[in-house]
């Protein structure tokens, strides 16, 4: 198992023989994550960590979960080419209900310990954010790669971003961590972690990074923004068919770091794949065990059917939503947008202008052709979204 938790699904392992010597110790390890609940929704990408914190789980280590609701306040500035929008009290404390529910789905959430880190940070006075930040270096922030390029490049940088890496770091000190692990782009923080514990007398944590997920796209990080994310909330006929379109090359890596297969089991993917089959048959796997993962076999069966019924044989579904409206005349865009709530009309337009749209089994192309429904249609939105409309 051991050998498990350092190779599949990691990135990096800092000190390995450091670590593999407390994994054979006697004493169970406290494993830290710290999340920053900047949004209710998580997707695949950000599960890739947790899945990692499942191993650790089934060896009887303890999970410390922080949740950011104080560093949130700030936002991780990893990756970002600008300030963050600080977010209110109410926004953090919704996210954070939220986002422990679907970590639920892979973790035994009776066995985590939930810390919130306002607990040590409301408590701070001016004097201790001086003690605490005297630790660090203006020099060592600036190492950070995403800050070194907002200050080349002119563009502003928040005195309180800069000690975010300090306020991580302090987490880790706080709860005794033995272990932290994030995705590559958290190596800085985690490694400010190893250095604050040093300093401060305890024995610095080893850090586990891993890798990040691409979207659907094959090309991207998986994110909500880019439109290339899967939802730990998708519907599991949404989930199986997203899984269905990322691009074959990337299967390999979606059944390591998105599903719990065992290393014996990706080994025989990894030779499937080099010896010819059906990459289609193979993702369909993988998309079984995915819904399998956040649902259930019932909801997986029925997400397997739905895709051949719909996408393979292009056959509408029989139990799609119905939509009634009364008399309706206008663009399909304004259909779209009556339907559709949350797409807004500059979606409905590219949808439309890309194929993406149908009306009763007939591609419609032009955003601005007329549609009048006097009794019954169907009306598809990209390839498994469905609506029957009935004029009342």
């Amino acid at each position: 198992m051991n050998e498990e938790i350092l190779n599949k699904g990691v990135s990096e392992v800092i000190e390995e023989k450091s670590l593999v010597k407390r994994l054979g110790g006697n004493r169970k390890l406290r494993i830290k994550l710290g999340v920053d609940p900047t949004s209710p929704d998580i997707h695949l990408g950000h599960m890739v960590v947790i899945n990692k914190l499942r191993d650790f789980q089934k060896q009887g280590h303890t999970i410390i979960f922080i949740i950011g609701d104080y560093t949130a306040r700030i936002g991780d500035p990893t990756g970002k080419k600008k300030t963050r929008p600080m977010l209110t009290e109410k926004e953090i404390q919704y996210n954070a209900k939220t986002y422990l529910k679907q970590v639920g789905k892979v973790l035994d959430m009776s066995k985590v310990e939930v810390v919130k880190n306002s607990k040590w940070f409301n408590k701070f006075s001016f004097s201790d954010w001086l003690d605490l930040l005297s630790n660090f270096t203006v020099a060592q922030i600036m190492e950070r790669d995403d800050f070194s390029k907002r200050f080349k490049g002119g563009m502003d940088i928040g005195m309180h971003e800069l000690i975010y890496p300090a306020m991580q770091a302090y987490d880790s000190v706080m709860v005794r961590s033995d272990v932290e692990l994030g995705g590559t782009d958290q190596k800085f923080n985690n490694l400010a972690g190893r250095d604050l514990q040093r300093k401060m007398g305890q024995v610095p944590q080893e850090v586990i990074t891993v890798p990040l997920l691409v979207g659907t796209d094959g090309k991207e990080k998986m994110s909500k923004s880019l439109g290339n994310a899967i939802g730990v909330t998708d519907k599991p006929e949404e989930m199986f068919g997203k899984v269905m379109s990322i691009p074959d090359e990337a299967i390999y890596n979606y059944f390591e770091l998105a599903t719990d297969i065992s290393p014996g089991g990706l080994k025989i993917v990894d030779k499937e794949l080099k010896e010819g089959a059906n990459p289609r048959d193979v993702k369909a796997r993988l998309a079984y065990l995915i819904v399998e993962i956040y649902y259930d076999i019932e909801a997986a069966e029925k997400a397997l059917d739905y895709f051949n019924h719909t996408i393979r044989d292009k056959k509408i579904p029989d139990d799609i939503p119905e939509v009634k409206l009364s008399d309706f005349s206008g663009t399909i865009v304004d259909l779209i947008a009556k339907v559709e709530k949350e797409m807004s009309r500059s979606q409905a337009r590219r949808l439309v202008e890309q194929g993406g749209v149908k009306i009763n089994e007939e591609v419609v192309k032009d955003p601005e052709v007329k549609v009048k429904l006097q009794d019954r249609a169907v009306l598809q939105t990209g390839k498994r979204k469905f609506y029957r409309l009935v004029v009342k």
